[in-house]
């Protein structure tokens, strides 16, 4: 369970930097130069990443189960990540309504993702994980969205074709990833 911990507190302490120590943050950038800061960034964010799958995989061997998910829990997990791949989608696609409305889709869908899985989990890894994730998902869009506040930032309207796009990108990566990559990845076959 500790390297599960130790790569969360790496990958997520990483990817709230701005949040939590945005002078620090940067004063590096401004040191280092925006190249080499995302580049250890970037190494680091992997490195974590690793950490925490690794890490998972590891506290599978002793898993304390903590309750016993409902039987639709899976159903709305599955639902939960397929919105979350279109909302994932639609922050690369530029002009969706997802961007204009929520500001930070990615954000939005790692939290959904999260919360799904919580719903169809009950081990203490999985809290652990995704509760992890639901939580920083959570702190990190409230952040970023009164950042935009207090920037004035304004989103462009959103067009429907872009919506399109992003809907049809996201369920079709979701179903790839779901049928094809969930199992020998994560070692869990969705749908069985």
């Amino acid at each position: 369970m500790g390297l599960l911990i130790a790569g969360l507190f790496v990958f997520l302490g990483l990817h709230s930097l701005r949040m939590v120590a945005g002078d620090w943050r940067a004063r590096q950038m401004a040191r280092l130069g925006e190249g080499p800061w995302k580049a250890i960034y970037s190494l680091l964010s992997i490195a974590g990443f690793v950490l925490l799958i690794w890490g998972y995989g590891r506290a599978r061997a002793d898993s304390v189960a903590l309750w016993t998910p409902p039987a639709w829990g899976a159903h709305v997990a599955a639902l939960l990540a397929v919105v979350a791949f279109i909302l994932v989608v639609s922050a690369y696609v530029p002009q969706t309504h997802f961007r204009t409305w929520l500001g930070h889709p990615m954000t939005a869908g790692v939290g959904l993702w999260a919360l799904g899985h919580l719903l169809a989990n009950g081990t203490l890894r999985d809290v652990i994980l995704f509760g992890a994730f639901l939580v920083w998902s959570i702190a990190v869009f409230a952040s970023r969205r009164r950042r935009d506040r207090d920037a004035g930032a304004v989103y462009p309207p959103g067009r429907v074709a872009r919506d399109a796009v992003a809907i049809v990108v996201g369920v079709v990566a979701a179903l790839v990833f779901a049928l094809f990559l969930h199992g020998p990845l994560i070692g869990v076959r969705p749908f069985r």
